[in-house]
Parts: C-alpha cells; structure tokens; sequence
C-alpha cells in the first residue's frame, strides 16, 4: 500500500501515519514490534474509508519501536499575586519512538 496513509489512535491522542514516518506516541510497554489495531481511517490510492461504531476498519498499522525516552522538561508554575505563594514544578513525559513498517489489510 504505496503512497497511502492511515489515522490511528493511541494514548488518547489521533495520529496520521503512513509507511516510513517516526512517531513520537505516549509510552508503550512494548520491546520491538508494536500493532495498532485501532485505525480510524485508511486512505488507498485516493479511495477513503473510514471505521464506525458498528463496522471498524479490518486493517492494522505495524510499527517497530526504535527506543524508550522522555520529552524535554516542561516547566509548572503557580503564583498567587500579593500571598507570597509560588510553587514550581518540572515534568518530563515518557515517550516512546515509534518507526510505521506498513499498512495491512486484515481481511
């Protein structure tokens, strides 16, 4: 499936990916090949379908997980003016770097 590409949903969040593409995605748990099973949409050669409710899409995204890592910091800072009150905090995401193999039909 040459030329196409796919909408799929992991973490919450809804990527476009296509063969090839590195992904930045929330923590996986897996070592080496990951499946995503749920695609939203798959576009082939200009012809679109989308998955519903009653009828998801009978097609899996396959990807290769290149390594573990975590974002850069983002900083949180809480100010009340006037009530000597200020709190700062640093987050660091897990992340993990995902390479899409290819598009499949399952079906």
């Amino acid at each position: 499936m040459a030329g196409n590409f796919a909408v799929i949903r992991t973490g919450g969040k809804m990527y476009r990916v296509a063969p090839g593409q590195i992904l930045v995605v929330e923590r996986l748990e897996e070592d080496g090949a990951v499946i995503f099973d749920e695609v939203l949409m798959v576009a082939e050669d200009g012809v679109i379908s989308y998955a519903t409710e009653e009828k998801p899409l009978a097609v899996e995204v396959h990807g290769r997980i290149l390594r573990q890592e975590k974002d850069p910091k983002i900083i949180v800072f809480k100010k009340k003016r006037r009530k000597n009150y200020r709190r700062k905090k640093g987050h660091r995401q897990l992340v993990s770097r995902v390479k899409i193999e290819s598009i499949v039909k399952t079906a």
